[in-house]
């Protein structure tokens, strides 16, 4: 994977998770264009994690990598973004849903 397709696939996991975390901070906490102060940590940290990743050019998602390096609290907080953001993407995003997916079928093909 060349430098330039690594830096894009690093920026469309940046772009799905703000995502998540922002439809999520929208429902759950009522924010409309702010995220309030608990989300926009979470978002902070996801990024950093996806700038730092050593396993990025192989791995699909965080929730298959084996290393897991988020804290063990922000683990479980990213956990419920996507668990109640994941199924709600293609309401409010298909296109990142669809990208989701086939990036998904894409990883359980290769095994």
């Amino acid at each position: 994977m060349t430098e330039q397709e690594l830096n894009k696939k690093r920026q469309q996991e940046k772009e799905t998770i703000a995502f998540m975390i922002r439809l999520y901070c929208r429902k759950k906490h009522g924010t409309s264009t702010e995220l309030c102060e608990k989300c926009a940590e979470l978002l902070r940290y996801a990024g950093e994690r996806v700038d730092k990743c050593p396993k990025m050019e192989q791995k699909t998602f965080c929730s298959t990598c084996e290393i897991h390096c988020y804290r063990k609290e922000r683990q479980e907080q990213i956990k419920e973004v996507m668990k109640f953001s994941g199924p709600r993407m293609v309401f409010y995003h298909p296109k990142l849903a669809v990208r989701h997916m086939v990036d998904t079928l894409r990883k359980s093909n290769k095994r």
